[in-house]
């Protein structure tokens, strides 16, 4: 090393005295031995007379240097530990322009005799190959290079960034060519011939580091080194500005992982064999492998023997595998053994036992934010089949037996939770849903794959049908079946006839004696299986008493809020105002909710379930808008809003008119979700006098609150009270409004609420704070029956209740 140092800096003197000072004309140059000829392995190179490099060895490089330019220069090439010029083999006399850029290679054999041939007819002799317009830096960010063909046995051939682009096109011996941009990035470099479908070799070209760089990169060495006197043999080298020669690795190995997913329950333990020797010992069903490194360009051998084998005589299959160096493979072994001791494939593909391969794998994922995967469809009784990420996308379209479904690279999505939902190739008959959680999987990849029989019954009772996904350490995750809903039952019809109801599931009794305005909490449901909801008078005797019956069917790990409501014979009850029916149905949400997915928020969907009420507006007072336009049966998607209280008013859909307000205690409510029915009749006495309008929320607990009607309109005189009262309303009794008055000596948080003879809450006139004075509101009972009803004033520790009567 340090006798190139010296030898470097002579040169740099010599040219510099030969240049004549400051006022000097050059070029720049770069010197690389190539020449693969044993004899020239080490060689001096002289520059008009002068020592310009000593001891110069084959695949070595000088750094650009400063060299003279408009003047002939003698380049002579001497065995390495030469006395003087005198005892140069080759000289090459050259003449450099000035400002100009070059890189001048030293290639070729000594005596073409006594080497083998170029297959192009190519002289091999030795020589310079010079480029004239040579780069010390990139452009821009890429890196840019220039690539030789400096192999003298090797024929014309191409160079390819696999998946990329042609880098190279029908280059030989001898040609240089223009200075090729890319991306700084890692790359799989394969040369092939000029047809490219031979591959000669593949070298791994990393150049993520070399961004803003430049390079000379040339084929070295001999293919056939036994033929050419046993000199170095064929690679791929970077000569970098600086004069560091970097080689590109030969890849002679891929990357291969092997998955078990033959449910042939002969082969639920094999033993796996490559090449004679054994390669996994009791090989489990649904196990695999992680990614390991296999030999390539050479063809070898996979046998499959039963578990326990003795050798690989026993092996029961075989499979001749060729595998491309630098690419990643896997390896499904999959089927049966006797396809007919087994059901046939609905679509008719063979289940015979054999390899499926995917030759594109990754062991990561290319967006480093997702998680990437490829899907086999594995399971060799089940018909073609699409896979669809509930609410979110399509993965899988029409995937028979066999396929392995993939883009152009892996399917890609966000780390997240997804339900994924197998159904037949239209789309609409369910097979099963599965689970998959992948949100700790960001940058990760995975081969997912169908396993197991639909029907083991007649598959000699082998796994059942499941999807698995197999990582790239070996690690096999099973995606959960959801067998099972979430299903939430609200009673709303609001006909007396049906004030309560037994419900009946496939037969058997779900509710007895189910009341208006009461609901379950959510429960487990069957999912995937052809349900009948019956619905019969409370008290009755079974099934066969049921009036209404309802067949559905719920998807795997869906929730749902079924609703009861309408009415019975709708002939008997005020006709819907926009002409909707209003027999007696069930209103289902399939997205329901029993949690807010918004922390510390209430989400809520409201029904409109109100027979005999018109098209209406909600509003949050001062807040904004809730619904717009609903119609009965109509619902809206989930609100969410902060968990405060407010005041609602409903209005026609004009909103012009209010027509009734509640007010909506949604404090109490964070993180929850809720259900908020219309229900009831608008006009009881038109309707049976069935149960009067009214909003009710419903919980995930299956607790059904009335919201209280705000009914009253406050006036106050500010002054001081002498003490806490509450007067006795006038007029008493009333029909439909009366007048309430209470006194506050001082500022205080108070409550004026109005409960019935039950001592149900029905009502909130005032909920909050109030300075002192003296108070009337006015209650109006418009949509209260006749009857006793009590009212209560708490103010700090001051509490009185009085009576009063309501007479229509």
């Amino acid at each position: 090393m340090m006798k190139f140092f010296r030898s470097f800096m002579f040169a740099m003197i010599s040219l510099m005295l030969i240049g004549g000072g400051a006022a000097a004309q050059t070029a720049r140059l770069q010197v690389i031995h190539n020449a693969a000829d044993p004899a020239a392995a080490v060689v001096d190179v002289y520059l008009n007379g002068g020592i310009l490099l000593d001891d110069f060895a084959f695949r070595a490089a000088t750094g650009f240097i400063d060299a003279p330019a408009n003047t002939p220069l003698n380049i002579g090439v001497a065995p390495g530990n030469s006395g003087s010029a005198a005892d140069t083999l080759k000289n090459f006399v050259v003449t450099l322009a000035e400002n100009e850029t070059y890189i001048a290679v030293a290639n070729g054999v000594l005596d073409p005799n006594s080497f083998a041939a170029n297959p192009d007819g190519r002289s091999t002799a030795f020589t310079l190959f010079v480029n004239p317009a040579a780069r010390e830096t990139s452009s821009g960010s890429d890196v840019e290079f220039t690539v030789l063909h400096g192999a003298s046995d090797a024929p014309t051939v191409d160079v390819n960034a696999r998946n990329v682009t042609t880098l190279v096109n029908d280059a030989a011996y001898g040609d240089f060519t223009e200075y090729i941009p890319v991306p700084a990035g890692a790359y799989l470099l394969d040369v092939t011939d000029a047809t490219g479908t031979v591959r000669v070799a593949t070298f791994d070209a990393d150049l993520s580091g070399l961004g803003g760089g430049a390079a000379a990169v040339f084929a070295s060495g001999f293919l056939n080194p036994a033929q050419n006197q046993n000199g170095e043999s064929f690679g791929i080298f970077a000569a970098l500005a600086n004069g560091l020669v970097v080689e590109l690795p030969l890849v002679t190995t891929a990357r291969l992982q092997v998955i078990h997913n033959a449910a042939d329950p002969a082969a639920a333990s094999v033993d796996v064999y490559l090449n004679d020797g054994l390669l996994l010992d009791n090989f489990a069903f649904r196990a695999a492998t992680p990614f390991i490194d296999a030999p390539a360009s050479e063809v070898i051998n996979v046998g499959v023997a039963a578990g326990n084998s003795g050798s690989v005589a026993d092996t029961l299959k075989n499979f001749a595998l060729t595998l491309t160096p630098g690419e990643s493979y896997i390896a499904f072994a999959n089927g049966v053994l006797d396809p007919n001791s087994f059901a046939a494939n609905p679509d008719g593909r063979s289940t015979a036992f054999t390899l499926f391969i995917d030759a594109m794998a990754q062991e990561a994922a290319i967006n480093t934010a997702n998680v990437e995967f490829i899907v086999l469809h594995g399971a060799s009784d089940a018909p073609t089949v699409d896979v669809t990420a509930r609410d979110v996308a399509t993965l899988v379209d029409d995937a028979a037996y066999g396929d392995i479904a993939r883009g152009q690279d892996y399917i890609s999505v966000p780390a997240a939770s997804y339900i994924l939902d197998v159904t037949d190739a239209t789309g609409t008959v369910y097979v099963a849903s599965f689970g998959a959680d992948l949100s700790g999987l960001a940058g990760g990849a995975a081969a997912v794959f169908a396993s197991g029989f639909l029907n083991p019954a007649q598959n000699q009772n082998g796994e059942g049908f499941g999807i698995f996904a197999a990582l790239p350490d070996g690690n096999v995750v099973e995606f959960p079946l959801l067998d099972t809903a979430r299903l939430q039952v609200i009673h709303n019809a609001a006909d007396p006839a049906a004030a309560a109801v037994d419900v009946y599931l496939n037969g058997g009794l779900l509710l007895d004696d189910f009341a208006f305005r009461t609901a379950t909490p959510f429960i487990d449901a069957p999912a995937l299986t052809e349900l009948n909801i019956g619905v019969a008078a409370g008290n009755s005797g079974s099934v066969a008493d049921t009036l209404k019956n309802f067949p559905a069917v719920l998807l795997g790990g869906a929730t749902y809020v079924a609703i009861a409501n309408g009415v019975l014979d709708p002939n008997s009850f005020a006709a819907n105002p926009d002409g909707r029916s209003t027999a007696f149905t069930l209103f289902i949400n399939d997205r329901g909710r029993e949690v807010s997915d918004a922390s510390g928020e209430t989400q809520l969907f409201v029904v409109h379930g109100a027979t005999d009420a018109p098209t209406v507006d909600v509003y949050a007072r001062d807040v904004a808008q809730l619904v717009n336009n609903a119609a009965y049966s109509d619902f809206t998607p989930y609100l969410s809003v902060p968990a405060i209280n407010y005041t609602l008013d409903i209005t026609d859909a004009g909103n012009t008119t209010k027509i009734f307000k509640y007010t909506a205690p949604l404090s109490a409510f964070p993180d929850s979700a809720l259900t908020v029915l219309a229900s009831g009749f608008v006009d009881p006495s038109a309707n049976q006098n069935g149960e009067a309008f009214a909003l009710i929320a419903v919980t995930a607990s299956g607790n059904a609150i009335p919201l209280p009607v705000v009914t009253g309109i406050e006036t106050v005189e500010p002054g001081v009270a002498k003490s806490y009262s509450l007067e006795q309303n006038y007029p008493n009794p009333f029909n439909p409004s009366t007048t309430i008055a209470f006194a506050l000596p001082e500022s205080q948080k108070i409550s004026l609420k109005i409960f019935d003879i039950t001592g149900k809450e029905i009502a909130i006139l005032i909920s909050g704070d109030r300075p002192a004075g003296s108070y009337q509101i006015t209650f109006d009972a418009s949509n209260l029956a006749s009857g006793i009803y009590f009212y209560q004033l708490n103010a700090g520790s001051f509490s009185a209740t009085k009576r009063m009567m309501l007479i229509k």
